[in-house]
């Protein structure tokens, strides 16, 4: 199977300058663990996740001060949807990570997360609702 079969082909996108606030909000009232994030001046998108969010709270910096800009994943990891899913877990567990940028012939085309990857392996396996 193929990232192009699971991947979420809708993508919600954020701004770098916007706070760390807004963004757990976004993520929170659309029920996802990540944003992929467009920046103008940058060569590439950029992702933000639970996980930056936590760590910023951890260091007691005030999410309505930091912007996002300041704690996103740069330069992220992409998966082509071309790849088998073997391929995107394998980049996942090396990286560290639990989302993938899905690109096909260099634009923007999906993201997929370790989640999606699961319910194809497992789908008798119970998740947890997003």
């Amino acid at each position: 199977m193929k990232v192009r079969d699971v991947m979420t082909e809708e993508v919600l996108t954020f701004t770098p300058a916007r706070s760390l606030r807004e963004a757990a909000k976004f993520m929170a009232d659309h029920n996802v663990g990540s944003l992929v994030v467009m920046d103008p001046e940058q060569p590439g998108p950029g992702i933000i996740s639970e996980r930056d969010l936590v760590r910023s709270l951890g260091k007691g910096e005030d999410p309505d001060a930091e912007r996002v800009s300041e704690h996103l994943t740069s330069n992220a990891a992409f998966a082509d949807c071309d790849w088998d899913l073997e391929e995107a877990a394998d980049t996942m567990a090396k990286g560290g990570f639990r989302h993938l940028v899905v690109v096909d012939n260099g634009e923007l085309t999906g993201i997929i997360s370790m989640r999606d990857i699961m319910k194809v392996w497992r789908p008798s396996a119970r998740l947890a609702p997003r």
